[in-house]
């Protein structure tokens, strides 16, 4: 009876290690939609036997909310944009990284390190970054008559230009044609900008960010706004398409990979940040994403037709026109307010 009672308790122990075990191989990854190739995620998991769990989310809205409604929720991995990195923070939302395990930190380009939305880099690692310019189908308009932001308020493109689904994106044109800063909080300002969209409404055909790709391909739209990368893939399917950089200014974007601060499996989050800054791995993302990278190596492992085209790897000269998103803090509640007004204006 004693030895059949001990054999239950080694194989209840047993069973309960395995048990941990397993929960420890898991990782929790939550990723803007089509963001990552599956390749990467089954490559992973086949060097490491962590078994990664995959979900995504169509806005830095979504994301923040559902940390902020659930801190504890089970992600370990999330992408927020730059100017969310800053806002969770600064609420103390995110996990601190320990860059003594990230031995492929030193592949990130400096222009990508140290920006006003994380000085330190304390909280994110750059992931995929990209641009805000126009776009025009030449067939239907001249590139060399479109140099600035301006230009699209012309009488020409009267209900023909896509605009992003985007409220801060959106907003940054019209504050930059007033000579504003993108990342202003003046309420003031915030409104004149808010008056000058309205200007332009009528010129607006849709908002979409979803489908901008193949809105631009197929021609249901000749003109408007749109992010670099997108872009990029719409060219390869239209090669009328052209994006042009703004003479003013032009919004730099960057999307990063953070650590919740109540992450589950940390250490798996620090292996993975690491596996993704390897040369080969980002070159992989940046080839089937069609965002730009900010790993040096990989930049350099790119095919020509990427690594010579201007919307993926724009030279430092032009980024210097270039501006990065950062967090408005509190005046994000009036972009917002502002934002859902424009969208019903008729």
């Amino acid at each position: 009876m004693l030895k059949s009672l001990k054999l239950f308790f080694i194989i209840l122990l047993t069973t309960f290690s395995l048990f941990i075990h397993a929960a420890d191989q898991t990782l929790n990854v939550y990723n803007w939609s089509t963001f990552m190739p599956t390749s990467v995620i089954n490559q992973f998991e086949r060097e490491t036997h962590i078994k990664v769990n995959y979900t995504e989310f169509d806005s830095n809205e979504t994301l923040y909310a559902k940390l902020k409604a659930n801190p504890k929720i089970a992600y370990d991995i999330i992408v927020p944009s730059s100017y969310y990195v800053q806002r969770m923070a600064r609420e103390g939302m995110l996990h601190s990284i320990d860059f003594s395990q990230l031995s492929n930190f030193h592949n990130l380009n400096p222009l990508f390190l140290h920006q006003a939305y994380d000085p330190t880099n304390q909280y994110s690692i750059p992931y995929l970054w990209g641009t805000t310019g126009i776009v025009i189908n030449d067939q239907y308009w001249d590139p060399n008559s479109i140099k600035h932001w301006q230009d699209l308020w012309s009488p020409r493109f009267k209900n023909q230009l896509l605009m992003l689904e985007d409220s801060r994106e959106v907003f940054a044109i019209a504050l930059t044609t007033l000579g504003y800063s993108i990342n202003d909080t003046n309420p003031q300002h915030i409104k004149q900008a808010y008056e000058k969209l309205l200007a332009l409404k009528k010129n607006i055909k849709v908002f979409n960010t979803d489908a901008d790709i193949p809105i631009y391909a197929d021609e249901d739209a000749t003109a408007g706004m749109g992010w670099s990368g997108d872009v990029y893939l719409a060219t390869l399917e239209n090669k009328h398409l052209r994006y042009i950089y703004p003479q003013d200014h032009f919004t730099i974007w960057v999307d990063c990979v953070s650590v919740p601060k109540y992450a589950p499996h940390y250490q798996n989050a620090l292996r993975f940040l690491n596996f993704l800054m390897r040369p080969e791995i980002a070159k992989e993302i940046a080839v089937a994403i069609g965002y730009s990278t900010p790993n040096l190596p990989a930049e350099r492992l790119l095919p020509k037709k990427m690594r010579d085209n201007l919307l993926v790897n724009p030279p430092a000269s032009l980024l210097k026109r270039g501006r990065f998103q950062l967090d408005v803090g509190r005046a994000d509640t009036l972009y917002e307010k502002y934002w859902q007004l424009l969208k019903i204006a008729t």
